[in-house]
């Protein structure tokens, strides 16, 4: 049973999350909600709570000013809301999940599926707080993320995005292929980290493959385009997308030279 409280200062918001939760997640107890993070912080000193369904642009005070509390607590965040496109690039490196509003049932039920299971692997006390270490490091800096938190099957690791070769398609999983460590497979789908992550530095090549241009080592039109990265390994560029990678390197190069 999870131990959730909601945190939003729109009434309806809080009140259809709740029959939501209610009606469709039975392992759900939900301890209280609140219309403020001050109100949170109350909720977080009397139950130990489990995970945090949290709204971001509230008066006062907004969602973000609760992440050290919640790492304090222990807690998980799922962010619901409709904010800005940095701000759900952040979430979506570090939180354990985010949900649009309005919320999507499917989706709902989805992310407290993922919650339990990430409080029942061993050691999730210590990947949470990594990722939410992670989510106000970010939010700080106010720049391009540099970190990815990666949930797998040891835990979760996180990794620099300097660090990352190539990424992988396989089925709904994504593999990570990094400079000087083992590959990491992840249960999210590509597109996710498509458009997470830079796109001066990373451009998708094919369907199945994203790259970082600063392994790339050569590229040539033998056998159609094809790039060599600096690992040794060869990667087709599928024709929609030669267009595309071409003006990539051209920028990518370009500004590159002027540093």
């Amino acid at each position: 049973m999870l131990n959730v409280i909601i945190v939003d200062d729109e009434e309806f918001a809080r009140s259809s999350l709740y029959f939501l939760l209610q009606e469709n997640c039975e392992n759900v107890h939900i301890c209280g909600i609140a219309k403020s993070v001050d109100e949170a912080r109350n909720l977080l000193l009397k139950y130990d709570v489990d995970l945090i369904f949290l709204d971001i642009a509230m008066p006062g005070k907004n969602g973000f000013e609760l992440i050290p509390d919640a790492r304090a607590n222990n807690s998980q965040v799922v962010f619901t809301t409709a904010f800005d496109q940095y701000a759900l690039k952040a979430i979506k490196a570090s939180a354990l999940d985010y949900l649009l509003k309005p919320i999507d049932i499917d989706e709902l039920k989805e992310t407290v599926e993922k919650a339990s299971k990430f409080i029942v692997f061993a050691g999730y006390e210590q990947d949470r707080n990594e990722r939410l270490k992670n989510l106000s490091l970010s939010l700080t800096e106010k720049t391009e993320i540099k970190k990815l938190s990666l949930p797998n099957s040891q835990g979760t690791t996180l990794v620099g995005t300097e660090e990352i070769i190539h990424i992988e398609a396989a089925s709904n999983y994504s593999v990570f292929h990094l400079e000087k460590r083992e590959k990491i497979t992840v249960s999210r789908v590509l597109k996710e980290y498509e458009e997470l992550l830079p796109d001066s530095q990373f451009v998708r090549i094919h369907k199945s493959s994203i790259i970082n241009l600063n392994f790339l080592k050569e590229f040539n039109f033998k056998n159609g385009l094809e790039v060599l990265l600096k690992n040794g390994e060869k990667i087709a560029v599928s024709r929609r997308r030669v267009s595309d990678f071409m003006e990539k390197v051209k920028s990518y190069t370009g500004n590159n030279s002027d540093k």
